[in-house]
């Protein structure tokens, strides 16, 4: 996952780029469509091509919950599983750790989670995230 950014233009308060990826050139600013469950809602891989989409974001909390890191990596990883060959970003679900408080202990190596589905215990640390991400296939990975 090399990743390399370019910038193109520079203004007094902004920036244009081109940021590439293995799957591709993204330019900068750029519109992300958010595809938690590694399905951008109410579009399908056509749509977002035609919208002209060139990274979605995937939630790596979520979808080691459902439907599962291992089920991902038995498809091919994330762009397969979802029939998208453009950049994919993902992020740790580090955001989940204070929005699920209820359902969260932090401690000093780690966050425990109690599932919102079904109340099973997992366990969050921080190489185990991008080993999550890695395992995905993420092109570019939030730790």
């Amino acid at each position: 996952m090399i990743t390399h950014f370019k910038v193109q233009s520079v203004d007094d308060k902004a920036r244009t780029g081109i940021l590439k990826t293995s799957s591709g050139c993204i330019k900068t600013p750029v519109f992300m469509p958010v595809a938690t469950l590694a399905s951008v809602k109410a579009l399908d891989p056509f749509d977002l091509n035609a919208i002209g989409a060139s990274i979605i974001l995937s939630n790596t909390y979520h979808l080691y919950l459902r439907p599962g890191i291992d089920v991902i990596h038995e498809y091919g990883g994330l762009h397969k599983f979802m029939s998208w060959d453009k950049s994919i970003l993902t992020d740790s679900g580090g955001f989940q750790g204070f929005s699920l408080e209820r359902f969260r202990k932090i401690m000093p190596d780690g966050i425990q989670f109690k599932s919102h589905i079904d109340g099973s215990s997992h366990f969050f640390t921080p190489e185990s995230v991008i080993n999550h991400q890695e395992t995905l296939g993420s092109n570019i990975m939030m730790p």
